[in-house]
């Protein structure tokens, strides 16, 4: 099969839908499938073989992050022409709703497509706002696919439709196979995101460092991610500081080795997510989970079964939690073992199989299919009507 997939969001800026583009796009090549991917990026960004680069981006702030995305006259041209030369069977496009490549996407495409929308924001005045723009566009797709029940829920209360519900992937056994190092082991706590944004919840994790330290004295925080770290201490004791140590951007297979070695992974999100990826890698590799009680945090983890919760922005339960997990082997133990089995239903072979059902389904193929299981089918995956 031929598969076109457009990337809104600039690929030189790594975030949750690039990596879950990536990740589709490398399972579907495995498989056989001849895979093209469409993004912006800067001259200079080295590209997998299968990335097209439509140019530069330019930073927008959206959902409460700032996104990296490309739009106007040269950006459609370049849409229009690699939609045309691509010949795609299926054309999967990743948040045709934000003003990117995607809606251009959408707006050049003839044939089947498949969206998938990650957003999760039940107050968007913008795209209720947009959505007399956005119809046309969004009455060409033929399936639509959302993360999770709270991307399908803003998905419908904002612009009607419905969609099924496939989570992001993730490579179980790649996490799982990570080794441990060693300097990142004993009484370690971990945190991956941008440090200087907000919403990823490092000012609570740091808030409540002080009173995790005063219980437990030796314990480290490892940090990873870019952004401006004498900002991020800045709020706590100057002797405290050295408990925390900085790792900057880091590699897949650091991040994987970081997960496998920390004794408490931490994921103090403030709002804004609609999924919660970096939870499911943490429980790949086997780290004892605490995550803010966020709606799709808490689905993730199995309502708090897979992981524990705290209620998001207390900086007090956060580090009462903290200590005592740090504190307790045999609940840790518990985490993992509960982590390792749920995370499962996450992994590329059980996803990328949902996803390529969904292809199937809308392209011509589907023909073959008797019609009474068809219409079971465009019944599961939220499919629009066809002749």
């Amino acid at each position: 099969m031929r598969i076109g997939i457009v990337c809104p969001y600039s690929w030189d800026v790594p975030g949750g839908v690039q990596f879950h583009i990536r990740d589709l796009a490398e399972h579907l090549t495995g498989l056989g499938h001849e895979v093209s991917v469409l993004a912006p990026s800067d001259d200079e960004t080295p590209l997998p073989p299968y990335v097209v680069s439509a140019g530069r981006a330019v930073p927008v702030p959206y959902n409460g992050s700032v996104a990296r995305l490309n739009f106007g006259f040269l950006s459609a041209a370049r849409v229009r022409r690699w939609v045309h030369d691509g010949r795609f069977d299926v054309l999967h496009i990743h948040e045709p709703a934000t003003p990117s490549l995607a809606l251009l996407a959408c707006w050049a495409a003839q044939g089947p497509i498949v969206a998938t929308f990650h957003t999760s924001n039940p107050r968007s005045r913008a795209m209720i706002a947009a959505y007399p723009i956005l119809q046309p566009a969004l009455e060409k797709i033929s399936a639509r696919v959302a993360v999770s029940e709270y991307a399908r829920r803003t998905l419908v209360e904002h612009l009607g439709g419905d969609a099924v519900v496939i989570p992001n992937g993730v490579d179980v056994d790649f996490f799982a196979h990570a080794e441990p190092k060693a300097e990142w082991q004993g009484g370690t706590i971990g945190f991956i995101g941008r440090i200087d944004e907000p919403r990823k919840g490092l000012p609570v994790l740091m808030e409540a460092f002080p009173r995790i330290l005063e219980a437990l004295p030796q314990t480290r925080l490892l940090v990873a991610g870019r952004g401006d770290e004498e900002e991020a201490v800045e709020a706590l004791p100057a002797a405290m500081r050295e408990r925390v140590e900085f790792l900057g951007m880091i590699s897949d297979e650091d991040k994987a080795r970081l997960l496998r070695s920390v004794d408490l992974y931490v994921a103090p999100n403030t709002g804004g997510e609609s999924f919660g990826i970096i939870l499911v890698e943490a429980m790949s590799a086997g780290a004892p989970v605490l995550a803010s009680d966020l709606d799709a945090f808490a689905q993730v983890l199995d309502g708090g079964e897979a992981g524990e919760l705290f209620v998001t922005e207390d900086a007090a339960g956060l580090a009462d939690s903290a200590v005592r997990l740090l504190g307790d082997a045999a609940r840790r133990e518990e985490l993992r073992a509960y982590g390792s089995r749920h995370v499962r239903r996450f992994d590329w072979s059980t996803v990328g199989a949902d996803v390529l059902a969904v292809y199937e389904t809308v392209t011509d193929g589907a023909a073959a299919v008797a019609p009474d299981e068809r219409i079971g089918l465009r019944a599961r995956f939220g499919l629009a009507a066809r002749g």
